[in-house]
């Protein structure tokens, strides 16, 4: 990561893949502090510290949670940067109001944090694949407008 700043990551329908793109750079233990895969609300709460209240109210796909988890991983991993990806990956638990595809993607740091909606196609391993690398650019637009 540029600028020594140190990330972590906390996923829930990417299921690791951003934390397994990072690693696969050569020197990631430089930067990177560590993820959490936090598929379902219980781990949202508990490894996160996401407001239940917020899950009950908004969802856990929703910008609000996609926050807390940035600020969550960034909290626990004692680290500059934090993503938070949550969304539906397919085939099923989507609908009308939250199709499948729908993924938010935060990043926070300690003064600001920035959610894309995104609404991506395709099967299950596509939306995955989709989700992971929209989180990358956003994590890098993030970087190049906060630091």
């Amino acid at each position: 990561m540029v600028r020594g700043l140190s990330l972590a990551t906390a996923e829930s329908c990417t299921g690791g893949r951003l934390g397994d793109k990072i690693t696969g750079v050569p020197g990631s233990s430089d930067y990177f502090m560590g993820g959490v895969v936090s598929y379902s609300n219980h781990a949202k709460v508990d490894l996160l510290g996401v407001d239940p209240k917020l899950i009950d109210s908004k969802g856990a796909v929703s910008e609000e949670v996609a926050i807390e988890m940035a600020d969550g991983a960034r909290e626990r991993f004692h680290t500059d940067i934090g993503v938070g990806i949550t969304g539906i990956a397919g085939p099923s638990g989507g609908s009308a109001m939250k199709p499948v595809g729908l993924v938010y993607i935060a990043v926070s740091s300690d003064e600001s944090n920035m959610c894309t909606k995104n609404n991506f196609s395709g099967g299950r391993s596509e939306v995955k694949e989709q989700a992971t690398n929209m989180a990358l650019q956003v994590l890098k637009e993030f970087i190049e407008k906060e630091f």
